[in-house]
């Protein structure tokens, strides 16, 4: 289905995306900081990163930004957000203004994905 990387500073957020996103088969890998987030994502291959916005030290625009500038600048990049409105031009492909489902993330994930690989 796709490898996807979640970055968030909440560990009980992290286990429950990686639990919905793995049972709908994604390949998930999880970071609890913008640093390790961005050390992953460079040494990996992903298909998708998914990173909260409000981060301590490197925050997720941060993280956006060093990926737009990467060899790897094309891959999709979901921002969540309690204040989407202040992501409006950040550059995020998507932006999931929390609260939100379980269900929206994953559809958000699989249409990303599925948009960015080829058919086969």
């Amino acid at each position: 289905m796709g490898s996807v990387l979640i970055i968030d500073d909440e560990q009980s957020i992290l286990q429950v995306f990686d639990y919905a996103l793995s049972r709908c088969g994604f390949k998930v890998e999880t970071a609890v900081d913008g640093r390790e987030g961005l050390q992953k994502f460079l040494s990996g291959r992903f298909d998708l990163v998914v990173t909260d916005v409000l981060l301590q030290g490197m925050d997720g625009r941060d993280i956006l930004k060093t990926i737009r500038c990467s060899e790897r600048r094309q891959t999709p990049v979901i921002g969540m957000s309690g204040t989407p409105w202040l992501l409006s031009d950040a550059g995020f492909d998507h932006v999931l203004e929390k609260p939100f489902s379980i269900h929206r993330l994953v559809e958000s994930v699989h249409g990303l994905i599925k948009r960015g690989l080829p058919e086969a």
